[in-house]
């Protein structure tokens, strides 16, 4: 693969507490996403952080390596649903810093079994650049099931 870059363009207004500013991706795929130090820590009320665009973007990495892994054993997806959390805590230093990232992912694969998953879910973790990134510093976990196998479907 070559190599990618990609931009996005930040502006921010006024202090820390009581500032705000505004998130916009160079493609145009989004514009003026609203954040503040309370979406962070408090309660979004509508805006973004930047802990959930981290959360989005490990979670789109991860559905797309998940997705190439279970094509290459051949039995590509259906179907794939990854929630990702991020967590942003304070540290023993009183600094703040990523110490997670948990992805739950839910496959619809047809001809494959729980533990083939699992093992195919591992190797695209490990496969994900955005883990490879967040495990430089903080823990990341997956947990993978197949559509059906806990839910009811």
């Amino acid at each position: 693969m070559p190599r990618v870059q990609r931009e996005a363009t930040v502006t921010w207004e006024g202090n820390v507490a009581r500032g705000s500013g505004a998130i916009s991706a160079a493609t145009g795929a989004f514009e003026e996403l609203p954040y503040s130090l309370a979406s962070r820590v408090e309660t979004p009320d509508g805006k973004t952080s930047p802990e959930e665009l981290l959360a989005a973007a490990h979670a789109a990495c991860y559905a797309m390596s998940l997705a190439g892994e279970l094509a290459g054993a051949g039995t590509a997806p259906d179907h794939l649903d990854v929630h990702a959390t991020v967590t942003l805590d304070q540290v023993e230093d009183g600094s703040h810093r990523i110490v997670a990232s948990e992805l739950l992912a839910r496959a619809r694969v047809k001809e494959i079994d729980a533990d083939t998953l699992n093992r195919l879910a591992a190797s695209a973790s490990a496969g994900c650049p955005f883990t490879k990134l967040i495990e430089a510093s903080a823990t990341v976990t997956v947990n993978a099931t197949l559509e059906g196998e806990s839910d009811g479907d």
